[in-house]
């Protein structure tokens, strides 16, 4: 606590301990007290050096908010009665107005404090957004499905697929131990360090040793990374494996039998020299192959139950395909959760080998941002899907698409002409995936649940109620951004998975 300069000739200035004892007496009374009377301590002892006589605490709400310390008057006659009289309503106007204004400079420096953490949260996120795949690659007869889910704005999962040529590809995914700002950044280092280490080296062991080599010099000493990679032959379909700490990996193999994949290895940036062993199979085709981060198998539920990983292997072996595998674990996985909060981040990624002479096609195409156009948009790609949909559910699509491209051409683009409203269509033989997006840079707000009452009394804005409509009709819908650009991503299986509820 600083006391107050009041005294113009002298400055007398006072720094005192929070636990010195006379700051317990000076709470406890009230108008102006002569330094004889205050109890001995090392700050009553500073304050005679200084030469100070009368000390006034400023006390409201029974806390001590500040001091009025006095040395001699300058007319050398001691401090009169009505000195003191002057100094007590003083020290009581004082107090409730000192107070109050150091609440406000608190409450301003909390807030530039929350927005500087907003801002802070904002660039991480941005930095994810860039190290985390926005589209997913075409892998031919190989279909691809993932989600991730932090457990705060920013998280410490990451997954990727790096090109490594000659039909091969190197599937990842890793976790960095913490969340948030710092679990994002070293998850966007590591990315970085995996993508550079894959050009030198095809073998998943020998991308991970050098990655943890490159990390243990870099990490917190608090930090590590557990981290799988699969190097896969797209045309043979044969698979080498090495891990490093990481949840192994299900294979669900056209038998129906679910198996693990088991490669040992300490985590990246945990001890330097480490060694990732590797195992080596085949994924045949029609064989299903799940990678995952604990925030699947360690969530709880309201009874302190974990997932586990007998409830993941049950889900690997009911599901039809990647998008559908994708599906189930998030919704069996949201039913057992309930209402307990999300406890770490939430990662997947499926990879499906489809049967022979499967592929996938990609169609794009743009449409001006003007009113009506959301028409055009909606009969392409119902002309892109064609009979890969049965006529109700393609209805439904077709329904989900024009409500969509209708806020992304009103909303996004804000019906500006200039601006296209992009449409992807991706047809596997498991799904149908529509991507739209505009350029209205970020989520949109979801509104309340609609109410149709609350809304004819004009209590309920109708802005938004697209998403909720397009909810309703397609299997599956995400929202993201990419940059600039706001997209929404609708999913349709083209066999409705028996046992899950849309």
């Amino acid at each position: 606590m600083r006391a107050e300069q009041v005294q113009p000739a002298e400055h007398i200035e006072i720094e005192i301990d929070e636990q010195d004892p006379v700051l317990r007496y000076l709470a406890t009374t009230s108008g102006p007290l002569d330094i004889a009377a205050l109890p001995h301590s090392p700050a009553t002892e500073r304050m005679r050096e200084q030469g100070v006589q009368v000390i006034v605490p400023l006390v409201t709400s029974g806390e001590l908010v500040a001091l009025i310390a006095l040395g001699p008057r300058r007319s050398e006659r001691g401090y009169a009665r009505s000195d003191r009289r002057l100094l007590d309503a003083l020290a009581r106007y004082a107090a409730p107005a000192l107070r109050l204004g150091q609440m406000m400079r608190a409450q301003e420096r909390e807030a530039r404090d929350r927005e500087r953490i907003e801002q802070e949260l904002h660039v991480a996120q941005l930095i994810q957004q860039q190290f985390l795949p926005t589209e997913l690659p075409e892998l031919g007869g190989w279909h691809l499905d993932a989600f991730y889910m932090p457990a705060r704005t920013v998280g410490g999962d990451f997954y990727d697929v790096i090109d490594l040529g000659g039909d091969r590809v190197l599937v990842v995914a890793g976790d960095v131990t913490d969340k948030g700002v710092p679990a994002a950044l070293v998850m966007a280092s590591t990315h970085a360090l995996l993508r550079s280490a894959a050009q030198n080296s095809a073998h998943p062991g020998e991308v991970l040793q050098r990655v943890n080599e490159l990390l243990v010099t870099q990490i917190p000493a608090s930090m590590f990374v557990t981290c799988l990679a699969l190097s896969i032959d797209l045309t043979t379909g044969a698979a080498t494996f090495a891990n490093a700490g990481h949840n192994l990996p299900y294979v669900r193999r056209r038998s129906g039998e679910v198996e693990q994949l088991s490669a040992r290895g300490m985590p990246l940036g945990l001890m330097p020299g480490s060694q990732y062993d590797e195992t080596r199979t085949t994924i045949g085709l029609g064989e299903l192959l799940l990678l995952y981060s604990d925030g699947i198998t360690e969530q709880h539920d309201a009874h302190g139950e974990m997932f586990d990983y007998s409830r993941t292997e049950a889900v690997v072996r009911n599901a039809t395909g990647s998008a559908d595998l994708v599906h189930r674990v998030t919704a069996v996985l949201a039913e057992f959760q309930g209402d307990v909060e999300q406890e770490d981040d939430i990662t997947l990624v499926a990879l499906h080998r489809g049967a022979a002479g499967a592929s996938t096609d990609t169609v794009r195409f743009a449409v001006p941002s003007e009113l009506g156009n959301e028409r055009e948009a909606m009969d392409r790609v119902a002309a892109i899907v064609g009979d890969a949909l049965a006529a109700e559910r393609l209805d439904a699509l077709k329904t989900a698409v024009s409500e969509m491209a209708m806020n992304a051409i009103e909303h996004g683009n804000r019906a500006d002409p200039r601006l296209d409203c992009e449409v992807t269509v991706r047809r596997t033989a498991e799904t149908v995936v529509v991507e739209i997006a505009d350029f209205g840079r970020g989520r949109h707000e979801m509104p309340d649940v609609p109410d149709l009452d609350l809304k004819l009394a004009g209590l309920q804005s109708p802005r938004g109620w697209g998403l909720f409509l397009a909810r309703s009709l397609v299997d599956d819908i995400e929202e993201f951004s990419d940059g600039d650009r706001h997209l929404v991503r609708l999913t349709m299986r083209v066999r409705a998975a028996e046992g899950v509820n849309r």
